[in-house]
Formats: structure tokens, sequence, C-alpha cells
């Protein structure tokens, strides 16, 4: 009995002891790779801070390999959803060509903070922490203008600042191309009982989706149709390894993960009222006149914001200049599914508007 007793102290001293070597090696690893992405790229500029906008705190990271370059600020969806977690893996494919500042929204992310909490967010509310946003980095990088890039609530949002203040913006370009939230939901709503016809299953989960509602029941079941059928957002995952990606952010510590993971339900609150009438009242229709170049790159197969509506608008927009980049059979999440290809038309982009400034210079 003896013997038995030291053979399992012994086994569960080395299990220990293999445990701590593993957890050792795991943290030189992280230390290592957060280092390698924490590095500023010669000439070139790597910088996060929190900065004072429309009275709030909001996080921003600042991240090109040549300071001469124009900026780009992005603006992920939701709204409320920050990315800050993985971006990095993506927007930096664009850092040899732009200077990209990366934002996490008012009360979202590693802006959120307990001791600023909103009850309501309103679309002017927005539209001013866009616009102070844009006035910092204009000041602080020394640049007369910026390129907008949105994704889903932020295509909406990138466009209604374009809308408001061009004298701000170089140009804006759009993905996961949001129009108009109410045709946007009604359109989905048709689609999914066509999706569904002849399955009991699926219409007893669309059943639990009620599109006047905004709870997170309600578009849980939304969405849930979406990806029973091979339209939700990351049903081709991502072409970078997550993994990697959230261990060797040099942007988040392991307390910084926790809090996302813990505020997510308080953290989103201010932004359910905005679902339904904020969102409204960021409505594109009828409003097609931009005096920045207007650019879209949107997946055939996106119904979280439906395709074909964009690409009805896009045919209305009067802009300098327009062009519209489809990724055949790209669901919403392009951004992360095919970050590569993805890329490559934002290169596209800036080298043509490149080409446009140095035209209009001589």
């Amino acid at each position: 009995m003896n013997k038995v007793k030291r053979f399992i102290g012994k086994m569960f001293k080395w299990i220990g002891i293999i445990l701590l070597i593993i957890i050792a090696v795991i943290f030189i690893l992280r230390s290592v790779g957060m280092g390698i992405n924490k590095r500023t790229p010669k000439g070139g500029i790597n910088e996060s801070m929190y900065v004072d906008i429309n009275g709030t705190k909001q996080w921003i990271n600042i991240y090109g390999q040549d300071k001469d370059n124009p900026v780009l600020l992005y603006l992920h969806g939701g709204p409320g959803s920050a990315t800050s977690h993985l971006d990095y893996a993506f927007t930096r494919k664009w850092s040899d060509v732009y200077t990209v500042v990366t934002w996490d929204q008012r009360s979202a992310g590693k802006s959120y903070d307990k001791n600023s909490e909103i009850s309501k967010i309103t679309k002017d509310m927005m539209l001013e922490d866009g616009k102070e946003m844009t006035e910092f980095l204009l000041d602080y990088t020394g640049k007369d203008k910026i390129t907008l890039l949105g994704h889903s609530w932020g295509s909406m949002f990138g466009a209604n600042l374009a809308l408001e203040y061009p004298e701000y913006y170089e140009a804006f370009i759009g993905t996961g191309q949001c129009i108009d939230i109410t045709e946007n939901e009604r359109r989905l709503y048709a689609e999914e009982q066509k999706w569904t016809e002849g399955d009991e299953e699926g219409k007893a989960i669309l059943a639990k989706w009620d599109i006047d509602s905004n709870t997170i029941e309600s578009m849980s079941a939304r969405n849930a149709v979406m990806d029973r059928y091979g339209y939700g957002m990351m049903k081709d995952g991502t072409d970078y390894n997550l993994f990697t990606t959230f261990m060797f952010n040099p942007n988040y510590m392991v307390k910084d993960y926790f809090k996302l993971i813990t505020t997510a339900k308080t953290a989103i609150e201010p932004y359910m009222e905005f679902f339904g009438d904020g969102l409204k009242d960021c409505s594109l229709f009828g409003r097609y006149d931009y005096k920045v170049p207007y650019y879209n790159i949107n997946g055939d197969i996106d119904y979280q914001t439906n395709y074909k509506m964009a690409c009805e608008y896009f045919d209305k927009v009067n802009a300098p200049q327009k062009k519209m980049y489809v990724m055949k059979d790209g669901t919403h999440g392009l951004l992360e599914s095919r970050s590569e290809e993805f890329s490559g038309y934002v290169h596209e982009i800036a080298k043509f508007q490149k080409e446009q400034i140095n035209t209009d210079k001589k």
C-alpha cells in the first residue's frame, strides 16, 4: 500500500513539474511573440494610446511601415463589436501602403470603462466621436486628410462620416456594406423563410427570431439560420491562425482578455436600443452624393448586410471615383476568412488613390 502511495505521489509530482514547464514555455513563447509584434518598423510607427473623445477615453493603435504613407482609420462593426483582440492579424497586411489606425469605439473592447457607462448611444454621439477621432488623427499624424475603411456597422458609420465631413477624408472604403437596417432585415427574413422550406428544425429556429426585436436571443436565432444554411459570417473560418493571433497579440495582456470576456454583456447594453432606432437614423437611403471617392469590397453571398442592396445603392452613388470589388462566394466575414485577397484590393485602392493625388498635383 505504501509503495502505491509513493508511486502516486511521484506521478503527481512529475505531472506538476511537466505542467509548470509547459506553462513556462508558453509564457516565454508569448513574450517573444509579443515582443516581435511590438516592434516599430524602421521609418514607421507602432503606438497605442487612449484618446479623449467626446467625454470618454477611447483606445487606438497606430501601426505603419512608413510614416509618410496616407493614414487609414479602420471602423469595426457591431455596433459595439470591437476587434482589437485580433484585428492586427489582418489590418497589418495593409501597413505597407497605409498607416493603419485601429479604434475600439466607445464602450467597446479596450475602450470600455465602467466609470463612464452611459445608458443610451445615439447617431449624433457616434458621429461626434468619429469627427473628434478624425481631428485628433489629422493633428497627431500631420496629415490633411485620412481614408476611412469600415466593416458592417463600420461601413454605415464611415459612409455617414464621409457624407457629413468630406473635407476630412481622402476616400471611403466600405466592406460588408450596410445601407438601411430596416430593409436589410426585411430582405434577410424573406431569404430565411425560403431556406427553411421543408426543414422543420430550421423553421423552429427561425420562429425564435422576432424581426422587430433586438434582444440577444432573437438576434442569435437570426444568425443561427444563416449558419445552418452556409451563409454564416465565419463559415470559412480565418486564413490566419487564431490561437497564435490571440497568444502573440501585442496589445492584450491576460487581464485585457479577462476584462473583454467578463464585461461583454455590460458593454453591449448601451447599444441595444441603438440597434433599432440608432441604426435606422444612420440609413443611407436617398443619400447618394459623395464628395470623396467611394469604394466597396463585398462578398456576393453576404446576407448579414445584403449584397444586392449594396449593389443597388452603389449604382446610384455619385462620387469623384467609385469602384465595387466583389469576392465570389464571400460572406460577411471576408475581412478575416480571406484577408489576403481582401488586402490585395486595399492595395489596389491605395495605388489608385496615390496616382489620383499625383495627377491632381500636376
